[in-house]
Order: structure tokens, then C-alpha cells, then sequence
């Protein structure tokens, strides 16, 4: 049996090549430690992550760590979730989201979904 992708923790210095220059569509989440409604959303994501890997990538981002991406998608809610393809923002929710109702707002911003 194969381990469930890890969400990948995305920094100011590695957001660019892992989300900007991704080949495959990102979910980002921007999050933090504190937040409980971003814990409470983490296993969706995870889950999320091993049904649709190699499809899509799942990428996490901490608002406290990263304040130069934070500030330039000027993110003031969390967590927000980002919706990025080929290196543009397709689209965004902020708050918290079930499994069944994340699939429907991702197949909103990728075609494959």
C-alpha cells in the first residue's frame, strides 16, 4: 500500500517554482498553525490529495511564515484557498469546505476535476 501524498509546504522562497511553474494545476492553501477551521479542512485536502494525485498538487502555505506571498494575493482570510493553472490564478474560496462541495468548486476552475 502507498502513503497518501504529503501536502506540500510552500515557503516565499519555493512558492514560485512550486506553484507558479507547477506542470500539473495547485491547490493552495493558505493557512495557519492557530487556525482551527484550517485544521479542521487539512484531512479533506489530504484526502483530496490521494484521490486525485498525479492530477493535481496540493500545496500548503503559512500566513505567519510567508508574508511576501500572503501580501501579493492578498490573502486577509484563512484559509483561503487558491486555484492555480499554468501559473495564473483561476479562482479562490475562503473558508472552511466539506469534501463533496471542494470537488465541486475545484471543477469549477479545472476541467478534469
Amino acid at each position: 500500500m502507498t502513503e497518501a501524498p504529503e501536502l506540500i509546504v510552500v515557503t516565499d522562497e519555493t512558492f514560485d517554482v512550486e506553484v507558479i511553474r507547477s506542470r500539473l494545476p495547485v491547490v493552495v492553501d493558505f493557512y495557519a498553525d492557530w487556525c482551527g477551521p484550517c485544521r479542521t479542512v487539512e484531512p479533506v485536502l489530504r484526502e483530496l490529495s490521494k484521490s486525485l494525485n498525479g492530477r493535481v498538487k496540493f500545496a500548503k502555505v503559512n500566513v505567519d511564515d510567508s508574508d511576501r506571498v500572503t501580501r501579493s494575493f492578498g490573502i486577509h482570510s484563512i484559509p483561503t484557498y487558491l486555484f492555480v493553472d499554468h501559473g495564473r490564478e483561476q479562482g479562490r474560496q475562503v473558508g472552511p469546505v466539506g469534501p463533496t462541495e471542494f470537488r465541486t468548486i475545484m471543477s469549477k476552475y479545472f476541467s478534469f476535476v
